[in-house]
């Protein structure tokens, strides 16, 4: 069974290691010092008026997956907005829902406090993810992503 509950300090070494699995293992991005990934985790945790994780606990302790929340507002409907920025469940528990799990707790959480959306984006090839927020409802935002670094 899986339990999907809100980051907490004592999650702080677990959620580290899923992190990294996420950033290092799965996008292939470079390695963030162990410093500056806490920083944003103790962030998250103390201001939950920017942001907010959701964890996946398989077993008491056991971590399995995350999703983040990074809030900001919506000038055109007066309200606060949410952007998924990550949702991830690690490799030997994928299969199980745990990433739909996730993001049906990320969607109660907007529309339980009002906010006027939520928003993410996926890679074009990503089907496996595409297929799942097609399943929940969601639908092709008519914006397009533009980018500049």
């Amino acid at each position: 069974m899986v339990t999907i509950r809100h980051a907490t300090k004592e999650d702080v070494p677990q959620l580290l290691e899923l992190m990294y699995q996420y950033i290092v293992d799965f996008y292939k991005c470079p390695r963030p010092s162990e410093d500056s990934l806490k920083k944003l985790i103790h962030h998250l945790l103390d201001n939950p008026y920017e942001g907010i994780q959701f964890l996946a606990e398989k077993e008491p302790h056991h971590l399995v997956g995350f999703s983040t929340l990074y809030f900001t507002f919506n000038t055109l409907e007066v309200k606060r907005m949410a952007i998924l920025y990550d949702l991830f469940v690690t490799p030997d528990a994928r299969g199980q829902k745990i990433g739909e799990k996730l993001l049906q707790t990320c969607v109660s959480y907007i529309r339980d406090n009002d906010y006027s959306h939520m928003i993410w984006e996926t890679a074009h090839d990503n089907i496996p993810a595409q297929s799942l927020y097609n399943k929940i409802g969601a639908k092709k935002a008519v914006w397009l992503n533009y980018e500049i670094q």
